[in-house]
């Protein structure tokens, strides 16, 4: 399938590893070009060796929990082209009992997974409305419906995505401007398997992560984890000509988590 993407101009905020990277190699391999995103010049040149995509990938190191990171992060993209394609990834998680959350905690996964969407969509919107065509992508999570009891400040931010992302689509109605979440499960990337390691402590890891859905996620039918392209796959369709119709949507890619047929 021809996704009708090349020399589409994306930004993928928090692309320098899991699944960002891998939506940006994907979006690439459908021939936009893309702007690789992470927090450091290091940790964006590291990825831009691994990606190899040559002129097809910009990096840009910019801390898009601020308002100045979002800011920069605009500016560097927007003076190589207008913006078709924004993926909102960036997004920390971290497990907390609740009476041990602090404030501190909520504000800061407030900042990096709500408003760094908030602010990047709101200086993308007018372009792409004024151009006709754009797509706005959240990537939320299956916790934003099934909170996970062992991180409810994650929860929280992921659920708003989804309020945001809705919110957003009617704003932009009639535009040519889509606007959708997509809500991965358990999916293997390196925030993942460290989180994964918390759980195991001294145990061996390999057990663990094979017992992981019985114990923690039971209601997945896959029963195993998510790879990022996987993840990506789905993303990347979102962005193309054939997914005009789909805007407004939150887009479970979950594993069956959800236990719900809507």
């Amino acid at each position: 399938m021809d996704l009708k993407l090349t020399d589409k101009f994306a930004v993928v905020t928090g692309s320098t590893a899991g699944i960002g990277q891998a939506i940006a190699n994907s979006l690439a391999a459908e021939g936009a070009r893309v702007v690789v995103n992470g927090r450091s010049q290091e940790s964006v040149d590291a990825a831009l060796k691994q990606m190899d995509l040559g002129d097809q990938a910009i990096g840009v190191a910019a801390d898009v929990s601020t308002d100045e990171g979002c800011q920069t992060l605009l500016d560097r993209a927007t003076d190589v082209a207008p913006i078709d394609i924004l993926i909102n990834n960036a997004g920390i998680f971290e497990p907390k009992p609740f009476e041990e959350i602090t404030d501190q905690d909520w504000q800061k996964f407030f900042e990096v997974n709500v408003m760094s969407g908030v602010r990047m969509s709101r200086g993308v919107m007018e372009s792409m409305r004024q151009r006709g065509w754009g797509r706005i992508l959240f990537i939320a999570s299956e916790s934003a419906i099934n909170i996970p009891v062992e991180m409810v400040h994650y929860g929280m931010t992921k659920t708003a995505q989804l309020a945001i992302s809705r919110g957003l689509a009617k704003t932009l109605k009639d535009t040519g401007v889509t606007v959708n979440s997509v809500l991965p499960g358990p999916t293997w990337s390196e925030g993942v398997e460290r989180f994964v390691k918390s759980l195991a402590g001294d145990g061996d890891l390999d057990s663990v992560k094979k017992n992981f859905f019985a114990e923690n996620r039971p209601a997945s039918l896959i029963q195993r984890f998510a790879k990022p392209e996987e993840v990506a796959a789905m993303a990347t369709y979102l962005c193309g000509e054939q997914a005009g119709t789909t805007t407004g949507a939150a887009v479970r890619c979950d594993g069956g988590i959800v236990d719900t047929c809507f």
